[in-house]
């Protein structure tokens, strides 16, 4: 039996099967990059899911954004419901990053918003990497960014097994030590609760409760109690407890760190006071032995990523380690198959996030508010993400400019299983004079018909702004309708999508986040605004990749709103109709009727519990 079980009612159809084929011989082969370059519906993910149980390697999957991270987590869940499949995105619902701005003088604490539920899933991924290997992460690309050492979060695990020695104060001051937090209340994930010989530990990454009896210096007993009902689930013979936090450093490590921090800090300071910059050297000062003293006294303080170099031991401009480094190595290679989803927008964001990232930081060092180490607390640059992944599947409909020069295999799925075609594209005008009418006057009256019929619209507009007042506008014509885009929360966003599907509303409005990979195959129709406006969001691979949502449904259809036929339009309107031909020859010959994707309407994320 293999590693992967994969379930599913399908067999591979269409150009599904030779796509596999030929993709399993790159792999063989050890290709390092290759590309399925596949149209929307044509079944991208069930692909890559039979390419998995075929290579039995644990599997990085990337995505662009949260919400197609989303989907694809509930996707490859349903997939393989009996191995480890988890979601790991950036963790904040709220987000300002540390920033100085000197032209003002003005200084922006960092402040965020935590969500809880999506710390747990990181959690769950983390300890599932450092336990099993039938395991399947799908990311977003800041996965790439420092995570804290996996060596010390994996010597700071507790195991506990039935009849092992205990000493009730030695595990009291360990569990202390890896940052859970003693309560005598509800247990919350990360804390523990002792009471008389029984211990009530919460872990992060589940939402259950670890009881363990001890009697005579002895775990008696080890169960897991229901959250809620207190009930025991389940008895067990041995558990293993991950530490609360992935930023974990023994009282040696802390030691060494803090003396590190003190060099380091004594140069600094020579340096401003060298160069007569007093007030940076009072600020630097003040701050980094504040936070010494945390660390000396907690073994944690505020920001205490910033000081992950020296807690880690790492050079100077030395990479740091990142979700990548929790997945196995073998031989001195990366023993695990990477998938980036919709590669022509995460590889340069993957390519990007180094240099955003270095420019605010270099200002917070430069007057004084962080030490130069806290430079090394950062995303991968590119070519140390190249070097801590294996081979390499790129998946897009549109793929970039990186995948198209250093993809040495590359496998076009065209043909959907359904017979679906690409929708026929009509270029309407952004205003016409002669009927005093305007994009917005017609695409009303195409969702009221539509509406009628209990058919769903997409409407893409430039601007986050455009949407919201697109929105409000609907709502004034009694149009059921609402809107999408980054300043959303990650659960509020799965939602929306979730009960647009079950037709709570007939309009979804939204700039980029409904572009790529979106599986919503009740919309029959897809607007595109002011297509004309030639730039990235209206560019032949966003136009494509935009008008593919329509592609899932019979009736789908796409309004492009231009008042010129620009060259990006021209370009799509080509590479859809080459698809069109392809699609009604293929069906033609088998004598297939397009039949529209039926997909059960479910929770992108599960909340409550998890593999």
């Amino acid at each position: 039996m293999g590693l992967f079980k994969l379930k599913s009612d399908f067999q591979p159809a269409g150009d599904q099967p030779q796509a596999i084929s030929k993709l399993i011989k790159g792999l063989e082969a050890g290709e390092r990059y290759q590309t399925l370059l596949g149209v929307t519906g044509s079944g991208k993910t069930f692909t890559v899911a039979n390419l998995i149980t075929k290579i039995e390697q644990p599997t990085l999957v990337i995505a662009p954004n949260k919400a197609l991270a989303a989907q694809l987590y509930r996707e490859y869940s349903n997939f393989f419901p009996e191995n480890a499949v988890h979601y790991f995105v950036s963790y904040y619902d709220y987000y300002q990053p540390e920033a100085y701005l000197p032209i003002t003088d003005t200084y922006i604490e960092k402040e965020a918003m935590i969500n809880q539920e999506i710390d747990r899933l990181r959690h769950a991924a983390t300890s599932a990497l450092l336990s099993r290997r039938d395991v399947i992460i799908v990311a977003s690309v800041s996965c790439i960014y420092n995570l804290g050492v996996p060596v010390s979060y994996m010597e700071s695990a507790l195991h506990l097994s039935k009849d092992q020695s205990l000493v009730r104060g030695d595990l009291i001051s360990q569990l202390v030590k890896v940052h859970f937090a003693r309560t005598s209340g509800p247990v919350e994930r990360g804390e523990f609760r002792v009471r008389g010989d029984v211990f009530e530990i919460r872990p992060m990454s589940e939402n259950v409760i670890y009881r363990l009896d001890v009697a005579e210096q002895k775990i008696s007993d080890i169960s897991i109690v229901d959250n809620v009902s207190k009930n025991i689930l389940e008895h067990l013979e041995e558990i293993v407890i991950f530490p609360p936090k992935h930023f974990v450093s023994t009282k040696p490590q802390i030691e060494q760190a803090i003396k590190s921090i003190q060099s380091e800090l004594k140069e600094r300071l020579e340096y401003f006071n060298d160069h007569k910059l007093y007030l940076e050297a009072e600020r630097l000062e003040r701050r980094t032995r504040y936070d010494m003293e945390m660390l000396r006294t907690i073994g944690y303080c505020h920001g205490i990523e910033n000081y992950s170099r020296h807690l880690t031991g790492k050079l100077p401009g030395e990479a740091p380690d990142s979700l990548l480094a929790y997945f196995p190595w073998k031989d001195g290679r990366p023993d695990f198959l990477t998938i980036i989803d919709e590669s022509h927008i995460a590889v340069p964001q993957i390519r990007g996030m180094y240099n955003g990232d270095r420019a605010r930081k270099e200002t917070l060092v430069q007057y004084g508010w962080r030490l130069p180490s806290a430079l090394d607390n950062r995303p991968l640059r590119f070519a140390e993400f190249e070097k801590r992944v294996g081979q390499v599947l790129f998946t897009s409909a549109t793929p970039g400019d990186f995948e198209k020069e250093h993809s040495t295999n590359v496998a076009e799925q065209v043909i959907r299983p359904t017979g679906l075609v690409d929708p026929e594209i009509e270029v309407r005008p952004v205003f016409d004079k002669s009927k005093n009418y305007s994009q917005i006057n017609d695409i009303v009256a195409e969702i009221k018909v539509l509406a009628a019929k209990n058919e769903r619209v997409i409407v893409n507009t430039l601007t986050k702004k455009q949407a919201e007042d697109l929105d409000a506008y609907l709502h004034g014509q009694k149009i059921k309708s609402n809107h999408l885009h980054s300043d959303i929360k990650t659960f509020e966003r799965t939602e929306i999508l979730k009960n647009f599907r079950l037709g709570k509303f007939d309009v979804l409005i939204g700039v980029n986040l409904l572009r790529e990979g979106l599986d919503l195959p009740e919309v029959t129709l897809v607007a595109i605004l002011d297509a004309d406006r030639e730039g990235f969001l209206r560019s032949q691979t966003s136009l494509m990749q935009t008008m593919g949502r329509a592609a899932r449904n019979v009736r789908g259809k796409i309004i492009l709103y231009a008042d010129n036929m620009t060259n990006s339009i021209k370009q799509a309107i080509k590479e859809v109709d080459r698809r069109r031909l392809k699609q009604l020859e293929y069906n033609k010959k088998y004598g297939i009727t397009p039949q529209t994707i039926v997909k059960k309407i479910e929770d992108l994320l599960v909340i409550e519990g998890d593999k």
